[in-house]
């Protein structure tokens, strides 16, 4: 039986999700094996490699969306799990938006980003 989750994100930008993470000072692998319970693996398009035995991975759906896939128990016995996870999400909310407002025809917007905790 397995012990991965998967979760639906709104991520959709594999780029800014990879400099998000490494924003956090995480280590990221593309094409890469996500680490579960009792050595158990699953394939995952991006691979957030954790301290410990666990990761959190992604994996791109039809769509273009990411969803999230990770042994989430095993990840929560070294980290706060949703403080992780909302970290993240953060991160790449922040660095999504600053890539939208440096897209051409926005460069002269006044932009202030304020972000809360």
């Amino acid at each position: 039986m397995s012990h991965f989750s998967t979760l639906r994100t709104k991520i959709t930008d594999a780029e800014i999700l990879k400099s998000s993470l490494r924003d956090l000072g995480i280590s990221v692998k593309t094409e890469a094996d996500v680490r579960g319970y009792n050595g158990q693996r699953v394939r995952s398009d991006i691979v957030a490699v954790l301290d410990g035995e666990y990761d959190l991975g992604w994996s791109r759906n039809a769509d273009g969306s990411f969803d999230l896939i990770a042994d989430l128990w095993g990840v929560a016995k070294k980290h706060n799990q949703t403080e992780l996870i909302n970290s993240i999400n953060q991160k790449y909310a922040v660095n999504k938006t600053l890539a939208e407002v440096k897209r051409p025809g926005l460069n002269n917007a006044n932009v202030k980003l304020v972000v809360q905790n």
